[in-house]
This record gives C-alpha cells, sequence and structure tokens, in this order.
C-alpha cells in the first residue's frame, strides 16, 4: 500500500493515510481509459445540428425550365442540391449520441486512471476540506496552500453547496462528490484533491 500525507487547509502535515492497491494500485489499462473518455464526450454532445433537404427547403417548386430543346441539362427543381441556396444532400439531423459502455470497464478506467495518479504523486489528500462561506478567493488560497494550483480535481464526500459555489468561477478547477466521480475530469485534471472522508468513500464503492 502506498503512504500520502494527510495535509489540513493551510498545507500543513497533520497524518499519514495508506491507499488501498486494489483502487489505486493496479497497472492502468489504457484501452479502457480510452474508451471511457470517448463514452464520456459521446454523451456530451446534444445532437441538435440540422440541416434542410430539398424538400424543406422554401421554394422551388417550378420545373425552372422544358426537359427538352434548351441546350441546360435537364432540372426539375431549383432547390436541388446542385444548386445555390438548395438543399442539402446526406446531411446530418438531429440525434442521440448518447451510449453506455460495460460498467466493469467503467471502473477499471476509473482505478487506472487513480492508481496513475497516485504513482505520479498527483494526490493531495486533505484533512477535511470545509469552508465556512462561498469565497472564491479563499478557495483559491487553500488550493495554493496544498500546492495545487491550475488544473485540479476537488473530491468530497458528498455534494457540498459552499466548496462547489466557492470553485464554480475557478478556471479549470472541478468538484465532484466520490461517488459521481468520473474518467475524463481525472484525467483532465493535474492533480487530484481529495478528502479524507472521500478516499474511505471511493475505496469502498470501486474496490
Amino acid at each position: 500500500m502506498a503512504q500520502f500525507d494527510v495535509v489540513d487547509m493551510n498545507g500543513k502535515k497533520v497524518s499519514t493515510v495508506e491507499l488501498s492497491d486494489a483502487v489505486f494500485g493496479i497497472t492502468p489499462n489504457e484501452k479502457a481509459v480510452h474508451e471511457a473518455v470517448v463514452n464520456f464526450l459521446a454523451n456530451q454532445r446534444q445532437g441538435t445540428q440540422n440541416t434542410k433537404i430539398r424538400k424543406e427547403v422554401r421554394g422551388g417548386g417550378k420545373k425552372p425550365w422544358r426537359q427538352k430543346g434548351t441546350g441546360h441539362a435537364r432540372q426539375g427543381s431549383i432547390r436541388a442540391p446542385q444548386w445555390t441556396h438548395g438543399g442539402v444532400a446526406l446531411g446530418p439531423k438531429p440525434r442521440s449520441y448518447y451510449y453506455t459502455i460495460n460498467k466493469k470497464v467503467k471502473r477499471l478506467a476509473l482505478k487506472s486512471v487513480l492508481s496513475a495518479k497516485a504513482a505520479q504523486g498527483e494526490i493531495v489528500v486533505v484533512d477535511k476540506i470545509a469552508l465556512d462561506a462561498i469565497k472564491t478567493k479563499d478557495f483559491r488560497s487553500f488550493l495554493s496552500a496544498v500546492k495545487a494550483d491550475g488544473k485540479a480535481a476537488v473530491i468530497t464526500p458528498e455534494v457540498n453547496e459552499v466548496v462547489v459555489k466557492s470553485a464554480r468561477n475557478l478556471p479549470g478547477v472541478t468538484t465532484a462528490p466520490a461517488k459521481l466521480i468520473n474518467v475524463y475530469d481525472l484525467l483532465n485534471a493535474k492533480t487530484l484533491v481529495i478528502d479524507k472522508e472521500a478516499l474511505a468513500v471511493i475505496e469502498e464503492v470501486f474496490a
């Protein structure tokens, strides 16, 4: 088991904690991580793109010229795809990009990212993440104190409204309760800032 220092919100060491090898000590599986990231990004797509086909474009009801004898190619409508302002041939239509992946693959991907972060020393365990009031300045000072400047994923035991609202205006900083962490946010963060209680939840849920 890997040992990590537990610090307070001022960055001072208060104790140590051992991370479970079942969650933080496996050999990362790149294929599972890739599959989970592609799935996450696909599920974020709104799928609202839309183009009009020839029957949906206004106009073009009259045949532009007679079929034969003009020297032009035969045409049936000025709203056919080859015309300017005509309909679009085989263009995108609204659709859902949502799909699911195997739960075991998703869990393996999460453990792979957590293990990689632990191996690289990119995890900070905090004794307790708590703020008296919603204040972005205080939250920024906390991240600086624990050396988590820049992109950071802050993980709390449960949804903490004060933490969420204090962090939402900080670019590159995301927050999530332990049970709802996702591979994309963990992978995108330079540092994982984990509440000690949230650590226990992660090990219980994903072991």
